[in-house]
């Protein structure tokens, strides 16, 4: 099979992140091993999901993770012109579908050079790492890690984290902590507002206190000019709070996020807001001694990426790439998992990063032929040392 046939039988199974994925796992191990390719799958607790993976080529060390994700993310609510979950050809030079760019092209370009691989003579293996639930928060990347650890006696040394980059090596990315701060106050008259705790105000002291940490962060200097925006960013995306404008709020829920930039601690400056919530709890305790705040995690942390320029990786996919110039992005990925894990780690896949989420999503047949152009390169790399 081609890559783009593989894509359009990939794109077809419709497995959004958080839900079981056991179809298109199921296919991918099917294809796999009618090429005589040993696949070790790995379960959720409940059964409904799985990992793959494998490996091809020597058991040595030295050899390098091509890593991605098999679910996507909703279509519901978009304007797409075509069946989202059917690859479409418009005669443009582009492939839509969902999922068509982030990022099933590049487990396209992977399961389209197996015979490749299987034929060359690898003095290095290439390992598959496909995972699930990446799209709700890389909630199976330090898994996948854990799992390559215990599946293999050598020791893989680098990993490509398949991403959409437009085949430019992308050496650093922040990281990304999810979650949800929950206040709970009195409810009464809203002429009582002083004998009251309202839910709605002290929650609005709390979201002010996480601008101005953020404000204090870059006034302090964290900076890295490589990101835009250049610096920690601390955001509240959903509030949930009241039911009448003339009641006190009794209750407030707020979900945030926070991007890191490498140098920063996402532990630290959550910590610190813990330490505002536990003072403003014995302020307003006073007034009101049930008055409690409570943040939860919405998905645990997903850490930064930040590869050295000089490291073997980033040479490496310069060369199987030809681009010379390295990047960074504002997103999260798996790649921060792989590199916390000891693997140095590079994101590099086809496709434009513009194009993800977005309705009437495409990867372009160009870009979708230089990312199998890229697996072969390394396949070449890998068969000559």
């Amino acid at each position: 099979m081609t890559a783009t046939q593989i894509l359009a039988k990939l794109v077809s199974f419709p497995v959004l992140g958080g839900e079981s994925n056991l179809s298109i796992a199921n296919w991918i191990q099917t294809y796999l091993e009618s090429k005589g390719v040993k696949v070790y799958r790995f379960l959720n607790e409940e059964g409904t999901k799985a990992s793959i993976h494998c490996r091809i080529g020597p058991s040595i060390d030295g050899g390098v993770i091509l890593s991605g994700h098999m679910d996507v993310v909703p279509v519901k609510g978009q304007e797409w012109d075509t069946n989202p979950f059917e690859l479409i050809d418009k005669g443009d030079g582009n492939l839509y579908a969902r999922g068509s760019c982030d990022m099933k092209g590049f487990l396209a370009t992977c399961l389209a050079n197996v015979s490749e691989m299987q034929k060359a003579n690898l003095k290095k293996p290439i390992y598959f790492a496909f995972s699930f639930d990446e799209e709700i928060g890389c909630l199976e990347g330090e898994n996948m890690v854990n799992q390559i650890k215990a599946t293999f006696n050598e020791t893989p040394k680098y990993a490509l984290i398949g991403e959409p980059s437009l085949l430019l090596p992308i050496v650093g990315q922040k990281g990304i902590y999810v979650l949800k701060t929950v206040v709970t106050g009195s409810s009464g008259h809203s002429s009582r507002i002083r004998q009251e705790v309202s839910a709605i105000h002290e929650s609005a002291r709390l979201i002010l206190w996480l601008e101005n940490k953020m404000n204090q962060l870059v006034a302090n200097g964290h900076i890295d000019k490589r990101f835009n925006p250049s610096h920690t960013s601390i955001h509240i995306g959903r509030i949930e709070a009241g039911i009448a404008p003339n009641i006190i709020a009794d209750k407030a829920t707020f979900y945030w996020d926070v991007r890191v930039i490498p140098q920063d601690d996402v532990l630290h400056i959550v910590n610190e807001f813990r330490a505002f919530c536990d003072e403003l709890e014995l302020e307003k305790g006073k007034v009101f001694k049930d008055f409690k705040i409570r943040t939860t995690d919405e998905h645990p942390p997903v850490p930064a990426l930040n590869t050295d320029e000089s490291s073997p990786i980033v040479g490496l996919v310069k060369r199987i790439t030809g681009n010379n110039e390295a990047a960074t992005v504002s997103y999260a990925s798996e790649a921060g998992q792989f590199a916390e894990g000891g693997y140095e780690s590079v994101i590099c896949g086809p496709g434009s990063i513009a194009q993800a989420h977005r309705a009437n999503e495409y990867i372009s047949i160009d870009q979708l032929q230089n990312g199998v152009e890229m697996i072969r390169n390394l396949v070449r790399e890998l068969s000559s040392q």
